[in-house]
């Protein structure tokens, strides 16, 4: 699909950028502008905006440089921090490392995602007195509804410990707040995703509505939650719906994509994997200035990962722009896809362009001499217009697709019998690799190979119990890093208390 097809939905949170801004707090309890007045809302379009304001914290995923994506393959296993030296980045380099303490935990990961709650409950608030069409504006409250679930998931899965607000709150208010039960803040998510569902669309019109929340993706967030939970049955039940017959198309028009390559097309935009997929344009233009503020809408893990100070020295290699080396890829996860039909795809081999005479670069901090190629871009793509270059680029990020709820639905099913077996040789016989026995240690080393550098692995590691094993030669403490430090800044003045073994 082509960026046209997104250029409304992009446009309208443009147009936001410029009456919303972004708060270092976790609450920003005051109205900025118009936009969150309680006059706004007086119609179908202002109604959008407010929608679409919603919607623009889903860059959290890949967007700016504290991003979901390359945050957390830090943390995993299969890469390291990297960057320029061992400061670059306290954050990402503290997490990678296991010496993350509240002080260096980026804020924006926290504050970000209670930005979009906040949008979230003055939308909910507003909706029910806006003039519009009754049907439209239930769609509007069950995206909403969808979009609150979503982020409060990734603040539970980061955080564990975190406020549960469902409705705006004054700024006297804001620090009496405290922490609910990860338990409850669970339950919110499965009641907003269950009142959502009904009346979200089966299907999109892609040249006006791409990006937005659909049934499928509803359902495919919540048989994730299910499973975080090991809610099996339930997570089975919902992701099947998904997925339908396994190879083939399902009911909401997914389909695994014949080639695997083609997922890391860059214009490839909405395909039939695609299940919730995160928007990028280079037309906002972005800035150094707005970089990371949330109105910048340029892919920023591209830049980030790609190898510093490349030169292509013959046709045998690619045409790379230089990137930051961020994530290389470390040996192990090397070594267990180099036989794999989804390794070029997956892992750009500098090491041998290098020894082979056909490019060159200056190794980063932590260089391996392997880089995630599934974002490394390549100079085709740069963006030639205004704002900064490597701030624009414009590939889409996967939040969830066919293959991940695959492997998600076969493991809810207890890696075992007839249909877990058919959903995990799908996804390998996509590749050309044969049938393999179905088990849960199957499934979950396909897992690492399919959703490589997704930022997936350090999560999976630690719902499953295998973190402490897998990362403590970094320095994973098991009781203690399952989950992340709340940063400093929010504790201040507040009745919040820190997640255990990080005061």
């Amino acid at each position: 699909m082509k960026t046209k097809k997104i250029k409304y939905l992009l446009f309208a949170i443009a147009i936001l950028a410029t009456v919303i801004s972004c708060s270092d707090e976790y609450l920003d309890v005051e109205p900025k502008g118009v936009f969150l007045s309680g006059n706004y809302y007086a119609n179908q379009e202002q109604a959008f905006a407010g929608l679409v304001s919603v919607y623009d914290v889903m860059r959290k995923n890949s967007g700016g440089f504290e991003n979901m994506i390359t945050m957390f393959n830090a943390g995993s296993d299969d890469h390291y921090a990297g960057g320029g030296n061992s400061t670059d980045g306290a954050g990402i380099q503290s997490f990678s490392n296991y010496s993350v303490n509240p002080i260096d935990m980026p804020l924006s990961f926290w504050s970000d995602h209670y930005q979009g709650i906040y949008r979230a409950n003055v939308l909910l608030l507003r909706l029910p007195d806006v003039s519009m069409d009754e049907t439209l504006k239930m769609r509007y409250t069950a995206e909403t509804k969808a979009l609150r679930a979503n982020y409060y998931f990734n603040l539970v899965r980061m955080f564990g410990n975190i406020p549960l607000i469902l409705e705006p709150i004054s700024s006297s208010e804001m620090y009496s707040v405290t922490q609910a039960a990860p338990a409850a803040i669970y339950v919110q998510i499965e009641k907003d995703l269950v009142e959502a569902i009904p009346s979200l669309p089966g299907s999109l019109n892609l040249d006006n509505e791409a990006g937005r929340f659909t049934k499928g993706a509803a359902q495919a967030l919540l048989g994730k939650v299910y499973l975080y939970q090991k809610k099996n049955a339930l997570a089975a039940e919902q992701l099947a719906q998904v997925n339908g017959t396994p190879g083939e198309t399902s009911q909401y028009g997914y389909k695994l994509l014949d080639n695997f390559n083609d997922l890391w097309v860059v214009d490839n935009k909405f395909n039939t994997e695609a299940i919730l997929e995160v928007a990028h344009t280079n037309v906002g233009l972005s800035g150094w200035g707005n970089w990371g503020s949330g109105s910048d809408e340029g892919n920023s893990v591209n830049v980030m990962v790609g190898p510093r100070s490349y030169v292509q020295l013959s046709e045998n290699a690619p045409d790379l722009p230089s990137g930051w080396s961020f994530n290389p890829v470390l040996p192990e996860l090397y070594d267990i896809l180099k036989t794999d039909p989804r390794f070029e795809a997956t892992i750009l081999d500098m090491k041998a362009l290098k020894e082979s005479g056909d490019a060159d670069y200056i190794g980063g901090y932590q260089d391996t001499g392997y880089f995630l190629n599934k974002f490394t871009p390549t100079k085709a793509v740069e963006h030639t217009g205004g704002g900064d270059r490597v701030l624009n680029y414009r590939q889409n990020t996967y939040a969830i697709r066919l293959a991940d709820t695959y492997l998600m639905e076969a493991e809810a099913l207890g890696g075992t019998g007839t249909r877990a077996q058919a959903l995990l040789d799908a996804v390998r016989s996509r590749v050309g690799l044969p049938s393999i026995q179905v088990s849960m240690d199957a499934i979950m080393a396909e897992r690492r190979l399919e959703l490589a550098g997704e930022g997936h692995r350090w999560f999976d590691l630690v719902r499953t119990g295998r973190a402490a094993e897998k990362l403590a030669s970094r320095g994973f403490v098991a009781g203690k890093h399952e989950i992340l430090p709340i940063p400093f800044k929010e504790l201040e003045n507040t009745l919040l208390v820190q997640n255990p073994n990080y005061n």
